[in-house]
């Protein structure tokens, strides 16, 4: 987890967690037993005078370490990593407050079987640019989930064959569905009926995570409310299914005015819905074509952005950790974390704090971006 990128705002970065715990019976638990928890990391702006004698945060846990292991077969040496020094994060542990200043709150959900932690270096760089971030964590479903009380819990990864049913059919149909041609329209009719016939993993999970992300933001508003601003409202981001969950809230709740999907499938059920806030998309060549419906039914603002040379993990920590362009695109990972932090932050600048028009943004050698014009269509089939 070398050469990791300092954050270039105006403040330095304060960060604490949470755990809410028993929050309901947990629906991953085979036997029905256990209870839910749903824990959370915050990053907020601190004063960069104030850092003197504060600990800074780890980047990874060890148990994060041994789920990354397990979960993608990636040898992450925690211990090398702490001996050489590579493990600070660019955030101090429970640092104070700015007194009297509140910033605009971001929720972010991380992907499948990542964790936390596993965005933190572009969610540093939003606290320092004056966000606060929310960051919520899915137990069995993260690499590794950590929880207040010093206990953890691994990834289930047996998740892997419940994802798709059955398994070998619905890869074979997602495999065709990445090739398919036609409008957005074509596309995203395509990819909800795959969605109907092998995903309905998905279409619950990111119900669940909007639950977890509910009670993760309840929580935050009575305990951060002197650095929270929400008058405005709050916006969602996510990376890949975190990212579905961000349309999701987008679509159902009022409490978030805009959102930004990286690279994440929009599983979720939206018949005759439309999208009435800004969104802004992410998005690799090798999954443009699970994400189309970002690009219809809207009446705000809705952007693409596709990445070139970029694979689905370099949108999260983890380019830094994968030497191989096979997984992670040969796009270079600094070159990476600078776009997307940029995608981010001129897309929430212009929607949630409202400093600026709209983001300005071009196309160049990384991406091509692409505002859309509204499109509501009368029906959807």
């Amino acid at each position: 987890m070398s050469s990791k990128p300092k954050p270039t705002g105006e403040y330095a970065v304060g960060t604490k967690t949470f755990t809410v715990y028993n929050t309901r019976k947990e629906a991953l638990d085979p036997k029905g037993l256990a209870m839910r928890q749903v824990p959370a990391r915050i990053y907020y702006p601190i004063d960069k005078s104030s850092v003197e004698g504060l600990t800074r945060a780890h980047s990874i846990s060890r148990s994060e370490a041994l789920g990354i292991r397990k979960a993608f077969k990636i040898p992450l040496n925690y211990d090398k990593i702490e001996a050489k020094g590579e493990n600070a994060a660019e955030c101090y542990v429970d640092a104070p407050f700015i007194e009297g200043k509140k910033f605009p709150l971001i929720v972010f959900n991380h992907g499948l079987f990542s964790y936390i932690e596993g965005n933190s270096f572009l969610l540093i760089e939003l606290a320092s640019h004056g966000y606060v971030v929310l960051s919520v964590g899915h137990p069995r479903e993260g690499a590794a989930t950590d929880f207040d009380d010093g206990t953890y819990e691994l990834a289930d990864t047996s998740i892997t064959f419940k994802m798709y049913k059955p398994y070998i059919p619905a890869v074979i149909a997602l495999m065709k569905l990445m090739k398919l041609k036609g409008s957005f329209e074509e596309q995203a009719e395509a990819f909800y009926k795959c969605q109907d016939k092998y995903c309905e993993f998905h279409v619950k999970r990111v119900a669940e995570w909007i639950t977890d992300t509910g009670i993760a933001l309840d929580h935050a508003r009575k305990e951060f409310a002197p650095i929270l601003d929400l008058t405005g409202g709050i916006g969602a981001a996510g990376h890949s299914l975190g990212g579905a969950v961000a349309y999701a809230l987008c679509q159902t709740d009022s409490d978030y005015c805009c959102g930004l999907n990286m690279d994440g499938g929009l599983f979720g059920r939206y018949e005759g819905m439309v999208m009435e806030k800004p969104f802004m998309q992410l998005s690799c060549h090798d999954n443009e074509n699970v994400v189309t419906r970002a690009y219809i039914r809207h009446t705000a603002p809705a952007y693409k952005v596709l990445f070139r040379d970029m694979k689905h993990v370099s949108f999260s920590d983890m380019k830094y950790a994968i030497k191989s362009a096979a997984m992670a695109g040969k796009l270079d990972s600094a070159l990476a974390h600078e776009y997307t932090c940029r995608c981010n932050l001129e897309f929430f600048d212009a929607y949630l704090k409202r400093i600026k028009a709209k983001p300005e943004l071009k196309s160049d050698d990384v991406i091509t971006v692409s505002e859309l014009a509204p499109d509501i269509v009368p029906s959807e089939s």
